[in-house]
């Protein structure tokens, strides 16, 4: 029974490289490698089997079905990310084409399609890291992703292009789909929160998008990233993603099985593979210095590259159509990056406060709206972070504190919450920076609210550093985060259950009607 096979071997390999902290699909791939080289010692039968290669088919749709569920245009319409990723992608292939067609001695199609895969970074790579460290919504986590979402689509595109499919008469019934989008609007809002919640994604992704733009005569993948597309307006659009998470991940592991199945390296892959690994600097740099050409600051252009600086799945998934013979050299290329990429950008912000002295002097003099530094002139009461919690705080000390300002790091957040009438500017308590910049003259107490512990530790420390003797509270789900945060400096953190514990417990002490004796 193959598939009992691969799932031990996958869970194995992907166990031991998640505890040296890489991302478990380098385990997969290794996976398959190691399976293929022990075929014949253990006498197993090793091949990508039909139903392996439906199932990695099935990963890819819906990888593409969740991109799409991101696909706001305010993500990608800004001059950073069309402008950083047209530019990357037009300069990579043209220094990376003829350098591979001398070099490699190679047909320019094929040199073109090469260059192409390596351009890519990784969607799933970057978006792991910034969930991981809480900063998808920061500034440099937005640019990042939406520079990733274009260049999936341009992954699309010469997908479609590499396929040849000749679309039928009936592919324009594809241009009445946003007539569709209310019921689907209605269909994800009556699925309710459980499984009918993911099986709606299936069969949008699988069935709607997948079967249906295949029997139109157009790219299965591109109907999924479409169907995902039209829902990413719809306020539980996250939600479906995150209830597609396991699935995807889960279908996921049978493409990269299949990748390592398909062959071993041998001596001329791991000499491509090598040589990509030695130039992968470069192409963060290039992105560094094309984001600060679009007037970012140096510590979010850094921050940005820092997490594109890697090759991609999705250039795995345009070789498997275009170019199946460059599959596992490519691979191969992808999981090395993957070794390279994963630890730095762990030590991300630590690396920055290393260099920034040398990277600031490369910033432009006029800076992007997005980055200003401020002044608090006369708040006296700051929140970090407007989330809930946040917001909560914002609410009750503003009817007696009239001068209270929030600050956060996520810009469409703060103009839902200015929209609203609150005072609250975009700020990014990380950003070395805007400590540098700041103001607060007549600030008595700051509160905490951000969801990250690094944030708040950093935020603590930076106040203290510059003076601040006020107060300062923050809130945490852990104890021993608490610790940290008064370590840093703070007066008081709390805990955040504790807290709502004895907040329902003081509701119920002093509800009218209950005898003394009977209270809690």
């Amino acid at each position: 029974m193959p598939e009992a096979i691969w799932i031990i071997f996958a869970f194995g390999l992907g166990l031991l490289v998640k505890t040296v902290g890489l991302p478990p699909l380098v385990g997969y791939l290794a996976a398959g490698f190691l399976l293929s080289s022990l075929a014949d010692t253990i006498n197993i039968t090793v091949e990508a089997t039909n139903s392996l290669q439906h199932i990695a088919h099935l990963g890819v749709l819906l990888l593409l079905f969740t991109v799409g569920l991101k696909l706001k245009l305010r993500s990608i319409i800004s001059p950073e990310v069309i402008g950083g990723s047209l530019f990357h992608f037009a300069i990579t292939c043209a220094v990376f084409t003829p350098g591979l067609y001398w070099l490699m001695d190679l047909t320019w199609k094929t040199a073109l399609l090469l260059a192409i895969a390596l351009s890519f970074s990784s969607t799933v790579l970057a978006a792991k890291i910034l969930e991981s460290k809480r900063e998808l919504r920061a500034f440099h986590g937005r640019v990042a992703i939406g520079i990733l979402i274009m260049q999936d689509l341009i992954a699309l595109v010469v997908m479609s292009l590499a396929a040849g499919q000749t679309p039928s008469q009936w592919v324009f019934i594809v241009f009445g789909l946003p007539l569709l989008r209310p019921l689907l609007f209605r269909l994800l809002d009556a699925s309710g929160h459980d499984e009918l919640l993911v099986l709606l994604g299936l069969l949008l992704a699988l069935a709607l998008g997948g079967l249906g733009f295949e029997a139109v005569g157009l790219s299965p993948e591109l109907g999924a990233l479409v169907f995902g597309a039209m829902l990413a307006n719809h306020p539980r659009s996250q939600e479906l993603a995150k209830s597609l998470w396991s699935v995807k991940e889960v279908f996921l592991v049978g493409f990269f099985l299949q990748i390592g199945i398909g062959g071993l390296p041998d001596g001329n892959a791991l000499i491509f593979a090598l040589i990509a690994s030695l130039i992968l600097p470069l192409k963060g740099v290039l992105f560094f210095f094309l984001l600060l050409a679009f007037r970012l600051r140096a510590r979010s252009s850094f921050l940005s590259a820092l997490s594109l600086t890697n090759y991609s799945e999705f250039g795995l998934i345009v070789a498997s159509v275009a170019l199946p013979e460059w599959l596992v050299p490519l691979a191969l290329t992808v999981a090395l990056s993957f070794l390279i990429s994963a630890p730095i950008n762990r030590f991300a912000h630590t690396l920055y406060e290393r260099f920034n002295t040398r990277l600031t002097p490369y910033e432009s003099k006029r800076h992007h709206p997005d980055e200003q530094p401020i002044s608090l002139a006369n708040t006296k009461v700051l929140i970090m972070g407007m989330g809930r919690t946040g917001t909560a705080a914002y609410d009750h000390l503003s009817d007696t504190e009239p001068h209270v300002m929030g600050l956060d790091s996520d810009p469409a957040k703060v103009s839902k919450h200015q929209k609203a009438g609150r005072n609250v500017v975009f700020a990014d308590a990380e950003d070395t920076s805007f400590w540098q910049g700041l103001h607060m003259p007549a600030v008595e107490a700051v509160i905490l609210a951000m969801g990250d512990i690094e944030g708040k530790l950093i935020a603590t420390r930076n106040l203290r550093k510059k003076g601040f003797s006020g107060y300062i509270v923050a809130h945490t789900l852990y104890e021993d985060e608490a610790q940290q945060i008064r370590a840093a400096g703070a007066d008081q953190a709390y805990l955040t259950m504790s807290e709502t514990g004895v907040a329902l417990a003081s509701q119920l002490k002093n509800r009218q009607g209950i005898p003394a004796k009977h209270r809690i």
